[in-house]
């Protein structure tokens, strides 16, 4: 659906303003990000003037003029969480929807999530990182740093991402599956001390301003993992982007890929990587294996405009593209006969901090404390919002997802439909708690029973970007 000028038909669920410029803000913790009285949080009485990506040609924006009064805010779906600490009931989890319950322990500030089963690894400025079971404290180990940035795991493996730009590795004793033992650092220790001593390295150093430098610079700001061939990625607010062995944790390839920090990577499909930036960029690179090593080359610059990236999600079945922005908006693209086509989904009061895919579904995280789980319609490429998650007193920083493979019913185990497929979403904040949600990917069915009015119309539509988002085939 587009409107009568040719341009993206825009989803509204409130009055989203132009934010101020966020790129200092992201390289503080938790006191300098959102300080006391930061607009980014706040409302103001001051003119909004909107502001969409420099590769929409025109907007259109329909909707309430408050998201206090959004039919979605409204919905019976968006659920507030109780104040108290909820103890997880398994039979009466999997027969409700919504909030399952709350995870809060005096650690600090919740920046990182991973879930793995029925486990889920939290990690926060403190110099911890817990393991959770059934809601539960289960394990955790301890790192000699603080701030655990990023967390990705990989079979028995847990890699974590840290503040002083090390990325940690961490392996689950097959004896004890609570107990985790640190087996490595990346870069490793004897890389760096051959790196230094080396004089053929240092000369090379000196000539080559693109050498290879090992250890990242300032923090690692997120992690991502291409299993089948065996990488790890790690983005930082050096400005760089590493390649790293997996098999030998040996950093294959160091890029500097932006003009600010870089605040997320994402391996996509088709031996495609996705940076984005506090530059106001998301960026796509070609993979090039080259004997041992390998070669990123950038394809094309998806996105250019005022305001920092702050997240990237990305479905490789779909070839989906999401980024979230400093502004509130997520932009969107999917691949379609060689061009990227897309859209943007506005939902939110301020800037959006991180993002999530389930399914059909993605989930956007943001200051404005709030989660809005918007469902793809797979026939057109259109979005609506049909949930808004509410109950976190802070901002969301972080989400994981993991799949329900099957239900009890009766006192049986029930395998779930395809149609049916129910998710098990966590969602961790700045106000130092987890919340753990149950959301259905049929929840728009259930929202378009319960509320047609409201959610007719409210879709956002393709259209292929132009200028700085054009795509050209392979």
């Amino acid at each position: 659906m587009r409107n009568e000028t040719g341009g993206t038909m825009v989803v509204d669920l409130g009055d989203v303003g132009r934010k101020p410029k966020y790129d200092d803000l992201l390289k503080a913790d938790h006191e300098g990000l959102f300080p006391p009285g930061d607009p980014i949080i706040t409302n103001t009485n001051s003119a909004h003037h909107h502001r969409f990506s420099s590769v929409s040609t025109a907007t259109m924006s329909i909707g309430p003029n408050s998201g206090e009064g959004s039919p979605c805010v409204m919905s019976p779906w968006a659920r507030v969480s109780p104040p108290w600490v909820a103890d997880f009931n398994e039979d009466n989890a999997l027969e409700t929807n919504g909030l399952i319950g709350s995870i809060v322990r005096e650690e600090g500030h919740i920046y990182s999530l991973a879930a793995s089963g029925d486990l889920l690894y939290t990690g926060s400025d403190s110099k911890n990182v817990r393991v959770w079971k059934n809601l539960k404290d289960y394990a955790g180990f301890k790192s000699s740093s603080g701030l655990v940035k990023a967390i990705v795991i990989c079979g028995d493996r847990v890699f974590t991402g840290h503040q002083d730009g090390k990325i940690r590795i961490w392996k689950v004793s097959k004896r004890k599956p609570g107990k985790h033992k640190r087996v490595g650092t990346l870069p490793t220790f004897k890389s760096m001390v051959k790196t230094t001593v080396n004089p053929k390295n240092i000369m090379e150093g000196r000539r080559n301003k693109n050498a290879k430098k090992k250890k990242h610079k300032d923090a690692v700001s997120s992690l991502s993992m291409d299993v089948e061939v065996g990488l790890l990625y790690s983005s930082s607010w050096d400005r760089t982007i590493k390649v790293w062995r997996i098999s030998d944790s040996k950093c294959l390839e160091s890029i500097q890929a932006h003009d600010d920090a870089i605040n997320s990577v994402m391996f996509g499909f088709d031996d495609l990587v996705f940076t984005g930036s506090a530059d106001g960029t998301v960026k796509m690179w070609k993979r090039e294996m080259q004997g041992k090593g390998t070669k990123h080359v950038l394809e094309q610059v998806l996105l250019k405009q005022e305001n920092a990236v702050t997240a990237l999600a990305v479905i490789p079945k779909s070839s989906m593209v999401y980024s979230g922005s400093s502004d509130g908006l997520v932009n969107y693209w999917e691949r379609s006969k060689g061009l990227f086509i897309g859209g943007v989904l506005k939902g939110h009061k301020s800037a959006v901090l991180c993002l999530h895919v389930a399914g059909n579904l993605l989930l956007s995280g943001a200051a404005d404390k709030n989660i809005c789980v918007w469902r793809r319609d797979p026939s057109d490429g259109s979005h609506d919002c049909v949930s808004v998650l509410t109950g976190h007193t802070g901002p969301v920083k972080c989400l994981a997802v993991e799949e329900e493979q099957a239900y009890y019913s009766g006192g049986k185990v029930c395998t779930v439909n395809e149609g049916d497929r129910k998710w098990i979403v966590y969602s961790g904040s700045l106000d130092k708690s987890v919340k753990v949600w149950r959301v259905l990917d049929r929840m728009a069915t259930c929202r378009e029973v319960d509320e047609p009015e409201a959610s007719s119309g409210r879709k956002s539509s393709l259209s292929t970007h132009e200028g700085s988002g054009a795509w050209s085939s392979f």
